[in-house]
């Protein structure tokens, strides 16, 4: 398949696209507008650079980089992309009016033509590997560099890459430069045909957490306040349904154990905080949803965390972190945060996302790997009841973190670098 074979494909896979939006309308309220901003129908205001962020994830460890160049370039404007109502929400609250922000558009030819025709980039940052071939070949056909920031390329995708080489290999072609997170998958884009003097391995932007002491600092006295300052607490971060379940029987079996033991249960996803709710009714635990103003007593078993852009504060206030999306297959989230705190960290077999960076505290003995609610019990329990397990594992993972710091200074010289020949428009 070539660019124009797919770009067919795409039209005629348009109504389905518009079936896709209406069911996730459906699902969460937070799809239900700026439908428009999906097929490039808004009015925007040129920038000279456009940053696309893909989804929370991604635009959490993208932020730092955005504010750096913010403030070595404040004489440029610059436009902010995301494709997820949570990745919007996360620049809206980061960066406000500093910045243009909208959706970016389906890879339709004629959405992505519209949309350049009127932001009119001289420089495209694009987070990690969400490379869309009409977004890279339209934007070098109007003259824009192309930086693909703090890079991954797993072997899966690299494969998939090798299977389609008359659409994927001119795709790579149109990137001008590469920040790549790992040696390895340097490797994996050279074999792809990408030149290696575009490539330079700079680490992953997620190990640069940007921690807030006050913030944590008040997240730990909540602890205090809820009265659960000594006795057991541990954190699922970013589950998914088909993992509630599990957390939930795995909860059950510590709290034979530990009576007083809590759980915070945080769903990735808002559309699924109702089912989440629905699920600890079922299994029987008594429960307060975050959003809500009911106190957390004694009795209290489980604490919901319904609420959007708390993650870190509710790690701050867990002995043992669990995360999610990996106990089904769906590629894990990223532990990093969890692992900055001091945390030690707990995920199922399915990381993929995350291999590179999950093998390192594995290997460091920051991590262990589960693969049910058994396994995650039990190694839960042995941490609780090992104060020595628990702080060797504590400092492997605050060590991890510490010995990888240094992407933000490198991509962002490198950023810098495709931005000094970029001039501000009159």
């Amino acid at each position: 398949m070539n660019l124009r074979y797919y770009s067919l494909l795409l039209y005629l896979l348009t109504p389905l696209l518009w079936l896709y939006l209406a069911f996730r309308a459906v699902k969460s309220a937070d799809y239900r507008g700026r439908w428009g901003e999906r097929f490039a129908l808004g009015k925007l205001q040129r920038s000279e650079v456009l940053i696309h962020c893909v989804s929370m994830g991604e635009t959490l460890a993208a932020l730092p980089l955005i504010k750096t160049l913010l403030q070595q370039r404040p004489d440029l404007r610059f436009t902010v992309t995301t494709t997820s109502p949570t990745g919007s929400r996360e620049v809206l609250k980061a960066l406000g009016g500093r910045v243009q922000h909208c959706y970016l558009p389906f890879d339709l030819p004629w959405c992505i033509r519209r949309f350049l025709r009127q932001v009119q980039p001289q420089l495209l940052i694009i987070m990690e590997t969400e490379l869309w071939p009409n977004l890279l070949h339209l934007s070098r056909q109007q003259g824009a560099k192309v930086l693909l920031a703090n890079a991954r390329l797993s072997a899966k995708s690299a494969d998939n890459y090798h299977k389609w080489p008359k659409l994927s290999g001119p795709m790579l072609q149109q990137l001008n430069a590469i920040a790549v997170q790992t040696a390895t998958e340097a490797e994996r884009f050279v074999a792809l045909g990408v030149a290696a003097e575009r490539l330079q391995v700079c680490g992953s932007l997620k190990f640069d957490v940007q921690l807030d002491n006050d913030k944590i600092a008040k997240a730990r006295a909540q602890r205090q306040q809820w009265g659960r300052d000594q006795v057991p607490v541990w954190v699922a971060g970013s589950v998914h349904p088909g993992e509630f379940d599990a957390i939930l029987a795995c909860h059950q079996q510590l709290l034979a154990r530990w009576p007083q033991a809590l759980l915070i249960m945080v769903p990735r996803h808002p559309e699924q905080f109702d089912n989440a709710a629905n699920a600890i009714k079922r299994a029987g635990l008594a429960f307060v949803r975050r959003s809500q103003t009911l106190e957390i007593t004694a009795e209290t078993q489980v604490l919901l965390g319904d609420t959007m852009g708390e993650l870190l504060g509710l790690y701050s206030c867990g002995d043992v972190a669990f995360v999610g999306g990996s106990l089904i297959v769906h590629g894990g989230h990223n532990p990093l945060e969890a692992a900055a705190l001091g945390l030690p960290v707990l995920m199922g077999p399915n990381y993929r996302d995350f291999k590179e960076i999950t093998d390192m505290l594995v290997a460091a003995g920051a991590m262990h790997i589960v693969s049910d609610a058994a396994q995650l019990a039990a190694a839960i329990g042995q941490l609780w009841s090992s104060p020595a397990r628990w702080q060797q594992a504590s400092k492997a993972g605050l060590s991890v973190v510490t010995a990888n710091k240094g992407a933000l200074q490198r991509q962002s010289t490198l950023a810098l670098a495709c931005l000094s020949e970029i001039k501000a428009a009159d």
